[in-house]
């Protein structure tokens, strides 16, 4: 989420308060890990498997989609087999608040790459122990299945949450100022429960283990735990997801995302 400089309040019945309480629990790291999605790989087995011809090989060898780029084989267990659509976010370093992203789509020809955007995430980097106010991003494969905004949707098929809620007030680590953030929003299904909006205040890991983290406008500074893209790059994104295709985001540094 965006950084701001003011405390917000937690969740009331208002609007007002609703907005404070985002600004510090949202992207700030206020929930706990997403419900992840299962992981991949075949079930072990004793049983002795018939031997395979080198026709039959080539076969199986060209049904497997090429794999995803940077990713080791721990990070790629956890990508559902049904995804997609990922949304790869590689960021600098363990404590750079920079990275980049690319919207992956899932093909016959294999993982098909779009276009590289520069984002940034965390003031702190990443971690694969996210707590509330610890400022750093959470590392790992999360489902993207709810969207919002303070602007009118601008075209996706995800659930659009349209709402004042999303207003966004203050200024950044450096000074920047955080109007326009949260006006498109897709939540991160880090501790969110799917099927609510980004602004559901549920954390079914508990407060402790943060929350609120979602993809919204850049406002040119690094985050609270948010990954945050060019506000063109966000109109774009949530008009290509598609809950069809079982949308993922995997996110963390790139030395992480290696294992």
């Amino acid at each position: 989420m965006a950084s701001s400089t003011s405390r917000p309040v937690p969740v009331g019945m208002s609007a007002a308060a609703l907005v404070l309480s985002v600004a510090l629990a949202g992207c700030a790291g206020a929930g706990a890990a997403e419900s992840a999605p299962g992981a991949l790989g075949a079930p072990g087995t004793t049983q002795a498997m018939p031997r395979q011809s080198s026709v039959d090989t080539r076969a199986s060898a060209a049904s497997v989609p090429a794999p995803l780029p940077g990713l080791g084989p721990a990070t790629l267990a956890g990508i559902p087999e049904n995804a997609r659509q990922v949304v790869l976010v590689t960021g600098r370093g363990k404590d750079s608040p920079t990275a980049q992203v690319v919207l992956y789509r899932r093909t016959g020809a294999g993982w098909q790459p779009g276009a590289t955007w520069p984002a940034h995430n965390a003031l702190e980097g990443w971690t694969d122990d996210h707590h509330a106010g610890d400022l750093r991003s959470p590392i790992g494969v999360f489902g993207l299945t709810d969207a919002g905004g303070l602007r009118a949707d601008p075209g996706t098929k995800l659930p659009y949450d349209r709402s004042g809620g999303f207003a966004m007030g203050g200024t950044g680590f450096e000074g920047e100022p955080l109007a326009g953030s949260f006006d498109y929003v897709v939540a991160i299904n880090y501790n969110h429960e799917p099927g609510t909006s980004p602004l559901d205040w549920t954390r079914p890991l508990g407060a402790g283990k943060g929350g609120g983290i979602w993809l919204h406008v850049d406002h040119g500074g690094p985050t609270h735990g948010c990954v945050s893209l060019a506000r063109e790059h966000m109109k774009e994104l949530l008009r290509t997801l598609d809950p069809a295709r079982h949308p993922v985001i995997v996110m963390g540094d790139a030395g992480s995302l290696a294992r």
